[in-house]
């Protein structure tokens, strides 16, 4: 896993039956409660390390712009349990759309921090990808399954969950 900007999407893939400590806090440090959970993070040694550690229950990968784009219009979900709209788009960040934000945000001009301090939660609940898992939830992405790093390829998994 080399450097990469831009912002990083990992999904949570397995359930909570019989995780050990350690993972169960990394998991909450990603903020992954339950399956089919996504979340928006920005790539850093911690998070690097959060995510080496619970490989084995989630899968991640750098989110492109039409994906973060469909993910915030679909998923998007302001305090209060209302839905990111165009409007509060325009008056919290003085942006023109979901297209705007999401091209801010892959630039930095908008960073994480700023979008949860007004109100805007950065991790989505998702359905079960359409037609099922290509692989095993049980083993790694690169030997056929679905779990860990996957690179670009996390865009088709989440077009899929939406």
């Amino acid at each position: 896993m080399g450097e990469v900007k831009g912002l990083w999407v990992a999904v949570r893939l397995r359930g909570t039956s019989r995780i050990p400590p350690d993972v169960e806090k990394a998991l909450e440090v990603l903020r992954l409660k339950r399956r089919f959970q996504a979340a928006v993070l920005k790539m850093d040694e911690s998070v690097k390390g959060a995510l080496r550690k619970v490989k084995d229950w989630v899968t991640w990968g750098e989110i492109n712009r039409e994906t973060l784009t469909s993910l915030l219009r679909e998923r998007g979900v302001v305090k209060g349990g209302k839905r990111l709209d165009e409007a509060f788009i325009k008056t919290a960040f003085d942006k023109n759309g979901f297209e705007d934000l999401s091209q801010a945000m892959l630039t930095g001009e908008v960073t994480l921090a700023k979008l949860r301090k007004n109100g805007v939660d950065t991790v989505f609940r998702l359905h079960p990808p359409r037609k099922g898992f290509k692989g095993s939830v049980k083993r790694p992405f690169n030997v056929g399954g679905e779990l860990g790093y996957r690179g670009e390829h996390i865009n088709n998994l989440l077009k899929r969950m939406l």
